[in-house]
């Protein structure tokens, strides 16, 4: 008896140990996406934000993401600029680089040489003097009743980061988290989307690409009639899954795929072109595609690689820079397309600029950079997005909250009507005013399910500014 139980004990080892090896060799694909994530989190604020590795990990992957990456253990090379990332410290083998000029990128392939080829040598930025008023420097033109909105918890909300009104073209009220300052650069995450508009502007400006151009894939594909203004607004017709929590699209594209645009790419039309509305990150990677590819010449979002370090500057160089956003950082993935879906680092006060810039439509310092009208268009609403969205990756309404599905979150917070929003996870927002000559930018770690939303905040601000 005594042997039997022996065997079958030696057995259920055998059998946990083959587990656990099974687990480290091929782990499922959802430890692999959060492996990846939590390797790129922190890369990115190790090597951009210049936190400690340890803290992210804990404040910004584990505390507000699902229950099993507190298993995840990261360990940072300082020399190398990598993160690895790792359940119980062997499984699912995440790993993150860091590069020069276009941040850091996940690296499901472990090909951390052909990632790092994707960098440039930044311009330097001038840097804003604190003896100069906003937005040409960093002083502040104090409204103290704004400033003491700013300072109510229940508006700022739980998480917040950074935060930061701009009236008239004027920084009036800041404030920032605990370990967080003006310095600070925070993640966006879908308010990238938004840039990337711009730099699509930015390519209709330099007469090499049209909002109605279209033959993105061969002539016999049907998705061939796909226009850029159609993924502009969301309304591309292509499959795509949004939802984040498990292995969906956007997960897959984010952390378990090297070329994020080549994947969208190959998603199926599900829809004719313009007649649906689906909120989608791949479709802002095939726009990030189409204008990297049509500022070297080539439009296609198939075929060889087209990427050189001068068009992976190209945001820094012709917009970051010309607005004093010295802070900012579009980055890449592993194989240099920009993800301009979801990876931009900026301080609160460089936000601020550009949605300033947004606000003077595209126009800084007496220079167009967008073309004439662009904004306006990019905050018509969307077809078949029932008013929530623009045709621009922009929102005509703020973040839902706990509003029924279908209604506008905005309406009972008597929000000016021509208020639009960028929106990003987590409880990022822009709120930009035109009537009012008002930008808002709340940033921070504020998971969905808290149910924050700026709104009152917005509207308290618009009140004060009036009176």
């Amino acid at each position: 008896m005594a042997s039997k139980i022996g065997l079958t004990a030696a057995a259920v080892v055998l059998i946990v140990a083959g587990g656990v090896a099974t687990l480290a060799v091929r782990p499922p694909e959802l430890l692999k996406v959060g492996a990846n994530f939590g390797a790129k989190i922190v890369c990115s604020n190790v090597f951009i934000a210049g936190r400690d590795g340890q803290t992210v990990l804990a404040d910004d992957v584990q505390a507000p993401g699902h229950p099993a990456l507190k298993y995840l253990k990261v360990s940072v090379d300082q020399q190398r600029k990598t993160v690895r990332a790792q359940f119980f410290g062997f499984i699912g083998d995440g790993m993150a680089a860091y590069r020069p000029g276009t941040g850091c990128a996940a690296v499901p392939d472990g090909d951390v040489a052909l990632a790092s080829q994707y960098q440039f040598k930044p311009i330097p930025i001038w840097a804003p003097s604190p003896n100069v008023p906003w937005p040409t420097g960093a002083l502040a033109e104090t409204n103290p009743a704004v400033q003491a909105l700013l300072e109510q918890d229940a508006l700022a909300g739980p998480g917040m980061r950074g935060m930061a009104v701009i009236h008239r073209g004027r920084l009036i009220a800041q404030r920032y988290g605990a370990g967080f300052s003006a310095a600070t650069p925070l993640l966006g995450w879908s308010m990238t989307k938004t840039v990337t508009a711009a730099l699509v502007g930015m390519q209709v400006a330099d007469g090499k690409l049209s909002l109605q151009r279209s033959g993105f894939w061969p002539q016999d594909d049907p998705r061939a009639r796909i226009t850029v203004a159609q993924l502009m607004s969301m309304t591309s017709g292509l499959r795509y899954t949004e939802a984040y929590g498990d292995v969906s699209d956007v997960t897959r594209m984010l952390y378990l795929e090297p070329d994020m645009s080549a994947f969208t790419a190959a998603q199926p039309a599900e829809a004719a072109p313009g007649s649906k509305w689906n909120y989608s990150s791949g479709s802002t990677v095939l726009l990030s595609r189409i204008w990297q590819r049509a500022a070297a010449g080539d439009a296609a979002v198939q075929g060889p690689d087209a990427t050189s370090a001068g068009i992976l500057a190209l945001p820094h160089n012709r917009l970051f820079a010309p607005l004093g956003m010295n802070s900012a950082v579009m980055e890449a993935d592993a194989r240099g397309n920009l993800v301009g879906s979801s990876y931009m680092y900026a301080s609160t006060l460089d936000w601020a600029r550009f949605g300033q810039f947004l606000l003077q439509d595209g126009v800084w310092q007496g220079k167009h950079i967008l073309p004439d009208g662009f904004v306006d268009g990019m905050r018509e609403v969307a077809p078949a997005s029932n008013g929530q969205y623009g045709q621009g990756q922009v929102w005509r309404r703020g973040p839902a909250g706990d509003t029924p599905e279908g209604q506008n979150p905005d309406a009972r917070f008597q929000l000016p009507a021509d208020t639009y929003w960028m929106q990003g996870h987590d409880g990022q927002s822009i709120a930009i005013v035109p009537s009012q000559q008002l930008v808002v930018v709340r940033l921070g770690l504020t998971p969905r399910r808290l149910l924050y939303q700026p709104q009152p905040l917005l509207a308290a601000v618009v009140k004060s500014v009036q009176q």
